[in-house]
C-alpha cells in the first residue's frame, strides 16, 4: 500500500527533482521575478489541462483545443469591441463550450473515433479563425478596454489575476468530479464503457459532457490569453493540445480512461513549463527545446503504456 502511495505521487517527485536541477544550473531559476513569470505561463495551459482531463477521463482524447483557444480570444476581442467586456467574455467561453458540444456529438451520435473527429475540428476551427479575422489579430486598429488588458497584467496580493484563475476554476472542478454521481459516472465510464452502460449510466450523455467541459475550459483560456496578448490572436494556441495531453499524462492519467486527479494534471503543466523556462534560462537554441518537450511527450505516453501493463 505504501509503495502504491510513493509511486502515486512520482509526478511531484519529478517535478522536485527538475526544480532542483535547474536551480543548480541556473540560480535565476529561482529569482522572484522568473517565478512569477512561470506561474503566468502555466495559468492559460492548466485552465486547458484541466479540461484535458475531464475528456482523458472519460476515455476520449481532444486535440482541437488548441485551435478552440485561437477561435475564443478572438470571438472576445471582435464582440468587446461592440458590446462590452462582459458580453466578450460570455461570447469566447460559449464559442469554445459549442466547439466542445459539436466534438461531443460527432464522437457519440456519429460514432467517429476521437482522435479523427477532433483532429477534423482542430484543423477545420483553425480555418475558421483565420476567415474570422481574415489572419489579422483583433482588434487591429482599435484598443481592447483598458479593465480587460489590465486583468492580463496587474495583481492581487502580489500575484497576477490570470494565476487565480486557475486557482479558482481548480478547486471548482475538483469538487465536480468528486461530486456524486456524476464525477463517478465520468471514471466509471472511462474505465469500462460497456459495465457502465449496463450499470445505469448513461454513458453518451456524460461522454460528451466531457467534451463541453473541455471546450468551455479552452475558451476560458482563450479569453485569459486575449488579455495577455491585449488581442485575439488567430495564431494563438499552437502546440496547446499536445502540451496538455503531455501534461495531464504526466500526472499520471491513463490514455485508455478511467484514471486520472486534477491535482496531478496541474503537477505535470508545471513539470512542462518548468523544463521550457529551464532551457530558455540555459540558452537553449528553441529547436532542442521542441526536441526535449517531443521526448517528454514520448516518454509519457510510454510510461503509461508501461503503467497499463503493470
Amino acid at each position: 500500500m505504501r509503495r502504491d502511495a510513493l509511486l502515486g505521487q512520482m509526478p511531484l517527485f519529478a517535478l522536485v527533482v527538475l526544480v532542483v536541477v535547474i536551480a543548480i544550473l541556473t540560480p535565476r531559476f529561482l529569482s522572484p521575478l522568473n517565478l512569477s513569470n512561470v506561474l503566468v505561463q502555466a495559468a492559460v495551459i492548466t485552465v486547458v489541462a484541466m479540461g484535458m482531463t475531464f475528456v482523458i477521463i472519460g476515455g476520449g482524447f481532444d486535440l482541437s483545443v488548441g485551435s478552440v483557444v485561437a477561435l475564443s480570444g478572438c470571438v472576445c476581442a471582435a464582440v468587446m469591441m461592440k458590446a462590452g467586456i462582459a458580453a466578450g467574455v460570455v461570447a469566447g467561453v460559449a464559442a469554445g463550450a459549442l466547439v466542445g458540444l459539436v466534438n461531443g456529438l460527432i464522437v457519440t451520435v456519429l460514432k467517429v473515433n476521437p482522435f479523427i473527429s477532433t483532429l477534423g475540428t482542430m484543423v477545420l476551427v483553425r480555418g475558421v479563425v483565420f476567415l474570422f479575422t481574415d489572419s489579422q489579430q483583433v482588434p487591429i486598429d482599435d484598443v481592447l478596454p483598458r479593465a480587460f488588458i489590465d486583468f492580463g497584467i496587474d495583481r492581487l496580493i502580489g500575484i497576477h489575476y490570470l494565476v487565480w484563475v486557475p486557482l479558482v476554476l481548480f478547486f471548482v472542478l475538483s469538487w465536480v468530479l468528486a461530486r456524486p454521481p456524476y464525477g463517478r459516472s465520468v471514471y466509471a465510464t472511462g474505465g469500462n464503457r460497456e459495465a457502465a452502460f449496463f450499470s445505469g449510466i448513461r454513458v453518451d450523455r456524460v461522454t460528451a459532457s466531457t467534451y463541453v467541459w473541455c471546450g468551455a475550459l479552452a475558451g476560458v483560456a482563450g479569453v485569459m490569453l486575449a488579455s495577455r496578448l491585449q488581442s485575439g490572436q488567430p495564431t494563438a494556441g499552437e502546440f496547446y493540445e499536445l502540451t496538455a495531453i503531455a501534461a495531464v499524462v504526466l500526472g499520471g492519467a491513463s490514455l485508455y480512461g478511467g484514471e486520472g486527479k486534477l491535482y496531478k494534471s496541474v503537477i505535470g503543466v508545471f513539470i512542462m513549463v518548468t523544463l521550457g523556462n529551464g532551457l530558455n534560462l540555459l540558452n537553449v537554441d528553441s529547436y532542442w527545446q521542441r526536441v526535449a518537450i517531443g521526448a517528454v511527450i514520448i516518454i509519457a505516453a510510454a510510461a503509461d503504456r508501461l503503467r497499463k501493463r503493470g
